[in-house]
C-alpha cells in the first residue's frame, strides 16, 4: 500500500475507504490463542513477552473469538477439541485468519499415531500459516505473523486490482 511510503509532514494520502481498512486490518491483528500445549507457553507466550514485544508490531491478544482477527491453534487437537476449535473458529467475524503453530498442530507431532489425535488442524478448520518447530522459537512467531500480514495486503491488493 501507499501509505507506507509517504514520507513527510505536508503529505496529503488519497485513499478509498476499502483501501484504508486493509492497510488497517494489517497493521491491527487481534489474535486469540487455543494454546493446548507446550507450544504456546515456549513460543507464543515467550513472542509477546517484553523481550519479543508483539505490541510494537500491532498484534495484540484478544480472549474473545467475537474480537479476534487471528486464531492460533497451538499443541495437539484431538477429536474432542476438533469440536470446540470449530465452533470458536466460526464465532470469528470475516475476514478470519488462522495459524497454526508447533509440530502437533501442523501435523500431529509425536501422537500422530494415537487414534484420537487430529493429524493437522487443517483437517477442521481452513490454515492460512504453517509455524514449524517443536516448540516454535518465538522468533518464527513473529516471522509467522509478518507473513500474515504480507498475505492480508496481497488479499488487499489482489481485491483492488478487479
Amino acid at each position: 500500500m501507499a501509505l507506507d511510503s509517504v514520507v513527510g509532514e505536508n503529505s496529503i494520502v488519497f485513499l478509498k475507504s476499502e483501501q484504508f481498512f486493509d492497510w488497517a486490518r494489517g497493521r491491527s491483528l487481534w489474535y486469540m490463542a487455543f494454546g493446548i500445549a507446550c507450544c504456546s507457553l515456549e513460543g507464543l507466550i515467550a513472542a509477546a513477552g517484553p523481550r519479543f514485544d508483539f505490541d510494537r508490531h500491532g498484534i495484540f491478544y484478544r480472549g474473545v473469538p467475537r474480537h479476534s482477527d487471528v486464531m492460533i491453534v497451538a499443541g495437539t487437537v484431538n477429536r474432542k477439541m476438533a469440536v470446540i476449535v470449530k465452533r470458536l473458529y466460526e464465532m470469528m467475524p470475516e475476514p478470519r485468519y488462522v495459524i497454526s503453530m508447533g509440530a502437533c498442530a501442523n501435523a500431529g507431532g509425536p501422537f500422530r499415531e494415537y487414534p484420537n489425535v487430529v493429524t493437522g488442524v487443517d483437517k477442521i478448520i481452513p490454515v492460512d500459516i504453517y509455524i514449524p518447530g517443536c516448540p516454535p522459537r518465538p522468533e518464527s512467531v513473529q516471522y509467522g505473523f509478518l507473513q500474515l500480514r504480507k498475505k492480508i495486503n496481497d488479499e488487499a491488493k489482489a481485491r483492488l486490482d478487479k
